[in-house]
């Protein structure tokens, strides 16, 4: 129906129902009575549109639905990891607050409640480490302390004391048991003078359990480990069985792996730890799948506890921080340790050799691996900062907080740098006072400034770095021919990190010999056991030979994945005396293994390609990829064969039915 207004009402006549005129007119209505035209035919089309519109309504909803319900469990997740125990609850008050921006630093307890006989004995912090995360530089380092280490032990005399005193000298883990964890907080951050952010309790059963609900985590078993326990004085350890090679692990054969040191020391044992880290790392960055969140969110809620200095976790660091440790470049995790522990009864560690660790844990090198694969390779090492003596700097004042310009500049003299005022006795302010991050500007008409603007950034984050502009005069006014001009933001909290400590390795010839003999005995019976060519390493380090210890087999042929399509060969030899070390050549025709993924450059060399892959300054492992297969060359777990010697026995692969 539609609504008019006539015009001209009592001008004419109009028809009624029959047609026919009516006199005298009808009183006009403003009311016309009218038929739309017909609606068009139902199609199946048509009605297929309805259909996919009301289908997806349906799952938009749906996935709404989820979305909410999804978001809501993970905050209960994240709630349930939270400190819930008395004794991390007094440890999370001890914690020191994390600054935004800035890297954090995390002390990793994992230990050991013996149900049975020995529940009443007190449990025991087997795995003490600490990971420091760093945005500035993309890194992630690893500390970790030998178990046994004799230290002062520091226990709090009430629940606000964050400083506490020293009960006793022992072993590093007794002040879990001494004094729960808040005794190993204080005692360790005495022992390294480093703040503590987060604290992450792990119980043993609970690593385990983590592991076998992501599926197992992928290593690499440097050689053959086994022990069956008899009670006798010789074996009355903890059993073990795991052959050497590339494998999935079960949460128990994991916890086995990273707990055993009982033929060797507590320094292969940490590194055995460390490696635990960067494959359980590799490992989700490569399969993590969102079916086992539910599983895996329970097993984790059960068994770890996360404290954070001054907050309660939030679902926000949980995310970023899982999406930071996913993707750091390769070659961006170190591992570090303390260097010349010597151990009788208990071990003992000189003050000089701590403090060194603790330096390089806390300035990782991320230029170290290119740096140490330059050398490696022969070619010369261009530097590309100037050195803080020869970078001039002028610091202005954007923030508005008193005397953060003077304090800045007297830290940057102290780190080395130059400093310089304004000139003319300008204020040291910036023009604008409304700067958030720091901005460090560098003179593009410097040779090096821009490097040394970026080597500056790394030691105040979080602060930005930008060409000075070329039409900000009121700027540029300030600026008395430095070559960088920092402009401090409100984020800058008046500390300066120290400068990373470079070392430029020196070029060192590869300790090898030329000996394809051992190598070649090893391949040849098995060579029919797989269907891609096998390579024979013609170059071993000078002082190795295969592993022929009782009961060890220095080859083994293998289904790597476990489904019978994928066949690895695995070659283990051993040099040194007392405590040997193992390296090792992996061959497979499996190319999806998670550590392959995690490469740091890639070369050719000799006209073939190879993956490099590093830690820190090390070269842990070379990838040869040829015939559909990868030839790997592994180092030791202490990468103790140098970057040149690794890259001479990779260079010396060859096919096995070139070799005579």
């Amino acid at each position: 129906m539609r609504t008019t207004l006539k015009r001209g009402i009592g001008r004419s006549s109009v028809a009624n129902g029959n047609g026919s005129a009516v006199f005298p007119p009808g009183a006009i209505s403003a009311v016309t009575r009218y038929r739309q035209p017909p609606p068009p035919p139902k199609t199946g089309l048509g009605l297929l549109g309805r259909i996919l519109l009301l289908t997806f309504l349906a799952v938009t909803s749906l996935a709404v639905g989820l979305a909410g319900g999804a978001y809501l469990y993970f905050q209960q997740s994240v709630a349930a990891v939270r400190p819930h125990t008395v004794g991390v609850k007094k440890a999370a008050a001890a914690l020191d607050v994390p600054v935004a921006h800035h890297a954090a630093i995390a002390l990793v307890i994992g230990y050991d409640h013996r149900a049975g006989i020995e529940s009443s004995h007190p449990s025991l912090s087997d795995t003490l480490m600490l990971i420091r995360a760093d945005p500035a530089t993309k890194s992630i380092s690893l500390l970790s302390f030998p178990r046994d280490l004799d230290v002062p032990i520091y226990c709090g005399s009430s629940p606000s004391d964050k400083v506490g005193h020293v009960v006793t000298t022992d072993r590093i883990n007794s002040a879990y048991s001494r004094c729960n964890a808040k005794g190993t907080v204080l005692t360790i951050r005495h022992l390294t003078g480093l703040p503590i952010n987060y604290l992450i309790t792990v119980n043993f059963h609970g690593f385990k359990e983590v592991v076998d609900k992501l599926g197992g985590v992928w290593m690499d078993v440097d050689r053959r480990y086994y022990n069956k326990n008899t009670g006798s004085y010789l074996d009355n350890f903890a059993n073990i069985n795991l052959q050497p090679g590339y494998q999935r692990l079960t949460g128990q054969q994991a916890l086995d792996f990273v707990r055993f040191r009982h033929t060797d020391s507590d320094l292969y044992r940490l590194a055995r730890q460390q490696e635990f880290v960067r494959a359980f790392r590799e490992q989700v960055a490569h399969s993590f799948s969102f079916e086992k969140l539910p599983s895996l969110v329970s097993t984790i809620t059960k068994n770890i506890e996360v404290g954070e200095g001054g907050h309660t976790l939030g679902g926000n660091q949980v995310i970023s921080y899982a999406l930071f440790a996913q993707s750091i470049p390769g070659g961006h995790l170190f591992q570090d340790k303390i260097e010349n522990v010597q151990c009788s009864l208990g071990c003992q560690a000189a003050t000089s050799d701590v403090q060194q660790a603790v330096s390089a844990f806390q300035n990782p090198d991320v230029a170290s691996s290119k740096v140490a694969n330059t050398v490696a390779l022969g070619r010369k090492v261009k530097e590309k900062a100037p050195s803080p003596a020869s970078t001039t700097v002028t610091v202005l004042n954007g923030s508005g907080v008193a005397g953060a310009a003077a304090n800045a500049a007297y830290l940057l003299h102290e780190r080395g740098y130059t400093t310089v005022i304004p000139p003319n006795g300008a204020q040291a302010d910036t023009p604008v006072q409304n700067y958030f991050h720091s901005v460090i500007y560098y003179d593009p008409g410097q040779r090096r400034s821009k490097a040394a603007a970026t080597v500056l950034q790394n030691l105040m984050q979080p602060a930005d770095v930008r060409p000075l502009p070329s039409r900000a005069a009121k700027l540029r006014a300030l600026d008395p021919g430095s070559m960088l001009l920092v402009a401090l933001g409100s984020a800058f909290h008046g500390t300066i990190q120290p400068l990373p400590q470079t070392k430029v390795p020196q070029h060192v010839a590869a300790v090898v010999r030329a000996d394809a003999g051992p190598g070649k005995e090893l391949l040849a019976g098995v060579q029919r056991k797989v269907k891609f060519p096998l390579y024979v390493p013609t170059i071993l380090e000078r002082n190795s030979s295969p592993d022929t210890a009782p009961g060890d087999r220095a080859e083994r042929s293998y289904w790597i994945d476990g489904r019978g399509k994928h066949k690895a060969v695995r070659l283990v030899f051993r040099f040194g005396f007392g405590s040997p070390e193992y390296w090792g050549i992996q061959e497979t025709n499996w190319d999806g293994a998670p550590t392959l993924g995690n490469k740091s450059f890639r070369h050719d060399l000799g006209g073939r390609e190879f993956d490099l892959h590093y830690t820190g300054s090390h070269l842990h492992m070379v990838v040869l990829h040829a015939h559909g297969a990868t030839y790997w060359v592994v180092n030791t777990l202490l990468d103790s064969l140098s970057n040149e010697t690794m890259l001479a026995i990779a260079k010396g692969l060859k096919p096995l039915t070139s070799v005579r």
